[in-house]
């Protein structure tokens, strides 16, 4: 009798133990759905009813400014033969009333490109890193003289080496 009324103190004790664990299991699920329908409501749901969208102008094309054709002569070992490097620029400007600003500014854009080209190697002209190089520092130079303008890149209509 004493081993029966062990069992059964011991099955009351560890009844009510599972009883927790399954309600603390339930509500915790019940928490999870509850906080997923609310994820998946706020994502996908929130403000969708009257919502208006401005529509964004379509963005404008941009500008270009010819910059005159350059030939310069490029820096060579004393007795070799002289190489030359001839370009055609393009600088690329991002709205049209800039082009009026930065157009009386191309002689001196002119002179900084050719101070600067002068003191080029032909190895320095080596493959597309080259290129890349050159129309970096062109960018750079031109935006320190049409400053506060701003030009977006320089294009390359024309590189030849001879």
């Amino acid at each position: 009798m004493a081993d029966e009324e062990k069992t059964e103190g011991g099955e009351g004790a560890a009844a009510p133990k599972k009883g927790k664990l399954k309600l603390i299991i339930a509500v915790v699920g019940f928490l999870v759905v509850l906080g997923a329908g609310a994820g998946g409501w706020f994502f996908f749901m929130r403000g969708h009813g009257e919502e208006q969208h401005a529509e964004a102008p379509p963005p404008k094309p941009p500008s270009f400014v010819d910059v005159p054709d350059m030939l310069v002569n490029l820096v060579g070992a004393p007795g070799e033969r002289v190489q030359y490097l001839k370009l055609k620029l393009v600088l690329e400007i991002k709205e049209e009333k800039q082009v009026e600003a930065i157009k009386p500014a191309l002689p001196r854009v002119t002179d900084l490109f050719q101070t600067y080209m002068r003191e080029l190697r032909p190895s320095d002209l080596n493959g597309s890193a080259g290129l890349f190089r050159l129309k970096e520092e062109l960018t750079k130079r031109v935006n320190l003289a049409v400053a506060p303008n701003q030009v977006n890149a320089v294009l390359f209509k024309e590189v030849v080496i001879q």
